[in-house]
């Protein structure tokens, strides 16, 4: 598919870390948010663009919100995933990827903490960075029909790396998939990200985001 149709730029992203003119995705439909953490406290550099997703919010703090920046238009393929020769598509199956500057390993947490490094956990995220995540898929929601829904199994990190909680997505199932997921959930790649987020918490956020 190589038509690109509705808004390319979430309102508001920030687009001073573009990369796309850097490195030319493929076009597509895109019917899939895949949600990732970081692991870091600040926006990343992404190794120039390499290995940069559609977009990445930053949370602000002090002031409660998302700052949200846009590497690649919705509907062109990012970098983020891990994809495989011989295998499925990842990136490229219109699939537009969001990264979540934070982290989602209890340990890192637990050391940040004790450093006094302010910084977001995302299994424990406050009610107004979930409902910020929110209203992106809604607006997804709206303007691409990206489903507000997805898989039942957000098991927590380090459980969530590999395969072992049983929620990582066959070839198959990842081929007929369209929603909400995690890195944790896409064939071909074994990373845990993001963990134990409040799933349920967000697309019950996004559906009320719909109605205001």
């Amino acid at each position: 598919m190589t038509r690109k149709s509705g808004p390319q730029h979430y309102p508001g992203a920030d687009r001073t870390h573009w990369y796309q003119n850097r490195w030319p995705g493929d076009a597509m439909e895109v019917n899939v948010v895949v949600l990732h953490t970081t692991e870091g406290r600040t926006l990343p550099d992404y190794n120039g663009g390499r290995m940069a997703p559609n977009l990445t919010a930053v949370p602000d703090l002090t002031a409660q919100k998302l700052t949200w920046y846009q590497h690649f238009d919705i509907d062109v393929s990012s970098r983020a995933l891990v994809n495989l020769p011989g295998g499925v598509e990842t990136n490229t199956l219109n699939v537009c990827q969001a990264e979540l500057v934070g982290t989602c390993d209890p340990v890192t947490h637990g050391k940040w903490t004790d450093a006094g490094r302010a910084h977001l956990y995302w299994p424990q995220a406050p009610e107004w960075a979930l409902r910020e995540l929110a209203r992106f898929l809604a607006w997804m929601h709206q303007e691409h029909d990206v489903p507000l829904s997805g898989p039942e199994l957000w098991p927590p990190y380090p459980k969530s790396f590999g395969s072992r909680a049983g929620q990582r997505m066959s070839g198959h199932e990842w081929n007929a998939f369209n929603g909400v997921c995690g890195h944790t959930h896409v064939p071909e790649n074994d990373h845990g990200d993001p963990g134990a987020i409040d799933f349920d918490g967000l697309i019950r956020f996004a559906k009320a985001a719909l109605d205001v």
